[in-house]
């Protein structure tokens, strides 16, 4: 962490750096495209040192536009009523822009801590069933459900708080119309993009307690291996670069009988965390292959930084997730991914597990399902 005096010194150093390149293009350059190059800087700080030096940031952006932008240049003089609205609406965009990005990475730091508050308390209610005796057990689980229950009601808080925030700034834009269309759409994919991480939040939940409960309700066909895999990557094809996954299949894979919405979510997921626990760009494989005892083998593996061996095992419990892992996204999910994996792996007959990549991979997570019988 910087010094504080330290993140207004580069604030002001980026503001003078973003004006000195583009005053030499004063007059070549609309002011609208000057207007958001210096907003786009506003965020960059306001993500990085949070509120006031962001703060700082919009008022050195103001003056500068008007002084070196808006005519008559090189004054602080402004003729034209319209670059007074200009100029107000930028000042209002950029400091509502700032807040905005710094209360973001608040409430990504304020999640991260959360998490791991779960985990701690997950891990904590798993010692106290071990160690106390059995009233005494049930006296703590139930403390410790009550606390694991708060903490899970903050990440369903977190999203909703983000939403309401975005939904009440576009209806106060509605009577005062400052914030133009770039800033109305900004609001609207925070809404958007909130909406998604509850969604996923609570199916996650809701999933993994009929697991747990045994209340899965499979409908097992026979399935193409090529066409669940072929489903997951299409879900994923979104946060991929095109020839980022290399896909391996064995030849003439028989089909296998499972339910393959199911199955289909384990690979989804696998994806999903390969993307996640790698570096940008790094090279994901599918393969999947016939194994002994009658059993199909998918696996995916990824160049990322690894699990390690005492970690392997662990991975697959609620709320727990590898760390030192080069994770671009640390404040969503929960952990549950994997453990919705193994859930639905086993009930179907299967197994899942973790070991050493190949060929230059470092992470290979590979489940076993039966072909099923003829």
């Amino acid at each position: 962490m910087r010094p504080a005096w330290k993140q207004y010194v580069i604030s002001i150093v980026a503001i003078a750096i973003v004006t000195s390149i583009l005053a030499p293009f004063a007059l070549q350059i609309n002011t609208t495209t000057i207007a958001l190059v210096l907003l786009l800087a506003i965020l960059f700080l306001a993500t990085a040192f949070g509120s006031r030096p962001a703060f700082l940031a919009s008022i050195l952006a103001v003056l500068s536009f008007n002084f070196f932008f808006l005519p008559p240049l090189h004054t602080f003089t402004i003729t034209e009523p319209q670059n007074w609205i200009a100029l107000a609406a930028f000042l209002i965009t950029a400091l509502t822009a700032g807040q905005l990005s710094s209360y973001a990475r608040r409430r990504a730091d304020e999640s991260e801590k959360r998490r791991a508050e779960i985990e701690r308390l997950y891990l904590e209610l798993q010692t106290v069933f071990e160690q106390a005796s059995q009233a005494e057990a049930f006296r703590q689980s139930e403390k410790l459900k009550s606390a694991l229950l708060d903490a899970v009601t903050h990440d369903l808080r977190t999203p909703l708080t983000s939403i309401k925030a975005s939904i009440t700034a576009l209806l106060n834009d509605r009577k005062e119309g400052v914030l133009g269309e770039e800033g109305q759409t900004e609001f609207l994919e925070i809404i958007n993009e909130e909406s998604d991480r509850l969604n996923s939040f609570i199916e996650g939940m809701v999933a993994l307690a009929k697991i747990e409960a045994g209340a899965m309700h499979l409908r097992k066909n026979w399935s193409s291996v090529e066409e669940i895999i072929n489903n997951a990557l299409d879900r994923v094809k979104n946060h991929l670069e095109n020839d980022r996954v290399t896909l391996e299949l064995e030849n003439e894979l028989p089909n296998v009988l499972v339910d393959a919405a199911s199955i289909a979510e384990v690979v989804y997921t696998l994806l999903d965390n390969a993307v996640k626990y790698s570096s940008a760009g790094s090279k994901i494989r599918v393969s999947a292959r016939r194994a002994g005892d009658e059993k199909v083998e998918i696996s995916v593996e990824d160049k990322g930084r690894g699990i390690p061996v005492e970690m392997r095992e662990r991975v697959f419990d609620k709320f727990s997730r590898a760390a030192g892992s080069d994770i671009h996204n640390t404040s969503d999910g929960l952990g549950l991914g994997l453990a919705i994996a193994r859930g639905i792996v086993e009930s179907q007959g299967g197994k899942i597990r973790i070991e050493d990549g190949r060929d230059g991979f470092e992470t290979r997570v590979v489940f076993l399902i039966p072909i099923g019988d003829e």
